[in-house]
């Protein structure tokens, strides 16, 4: 037992008027992983939001007793999350988007390292506005990398990438967990993790 990485409670998660999830609880120790399955717009997108501090999670009516309640999110270790809104500046060129989280990071070295790892190290002169999906979510995965987090949020993290990428990404998530990192994938894609736990978020319908 490496010891509770993530402990959730009580998630319950409403868009406007109509409720996608609720009653979820979430407890993860070091080094496992989470694959949230799903069709789109059941609110997998919206759980990893929560999971990561971006959007509070619904009020319900409590069970027993009066009142309101909100459900509570607890982490042990730092947060990185990778989703569909890379913040890269579009305007400058990639090594220029990137050198500027590495410094705020202190990765520079780590993010030379990862972006050829990831392939994109011959793509570095051009901006960001002219990268295909593909390349952006590499790009994101060298940010996600440099930023030396304890546990990862990834939302659709193969997106736009080849069965070589795919690999590389498997391999990137296998070796974070061993290192005791939690991952928490969200993806309509067949991804492979060892031991990994699936949870359909349709078995949380609200």
């Amino acid at each position: 037992m490496q010891g509770a990485g993530l402990t959730a409670r009580e998630l319950y998660c409403r868009r406007g008027d109509r409720p996608l999830f609720g009653g979820l609880d979430l407890t993860l120790e070091r080094g496992e992983a989470l694959h949230l399955t799903g069709p789109n717009g059941i609110g997998k997108s919206s759980l990893i939001q929560i999971l990561a501090g971006l959007r509070k999670p619904s009020d319900f009516l409590a069970t027993h007793g009066e009142g309101f309640s909100r459900g509570s999110v607890e982490w042990s270790g730092s947060v990185a999350l990778l989703d569909g809104r890379l913040a890269l500046d579009e305007a400058v060129t990639l090594d220029r988007a990137l050198a500027f989280w590495a410094a705020l990071d202190g990765s520079e070295k780590l993010t030379s390292e990862h972006a050829e790892m990831l392939g994109i190290e011959a793509l570095m002169d051009v901006p960001v506005r002219y990268l295909s999906t593909g390349q952006r979510k590499r790009a994101g995965l060298v940010r996600l990398l440099g930023q030396q987090a304890d546990h990862w949020l990834l939302d659709e993290p193969l997106n736009g990438l080849d069965a070589d990428s795919v690999t590389v990404v498997e391999h990137l998530i296998a070796d974070h967990r061993a290192s005791g990192g939690i991952a928490i994938v969200a993806s309509h894609q067949p991804i492979a993790m060892t031991d990994a736990t699936a949870l359909d978020l349709r078995d949380y319908s609200w």
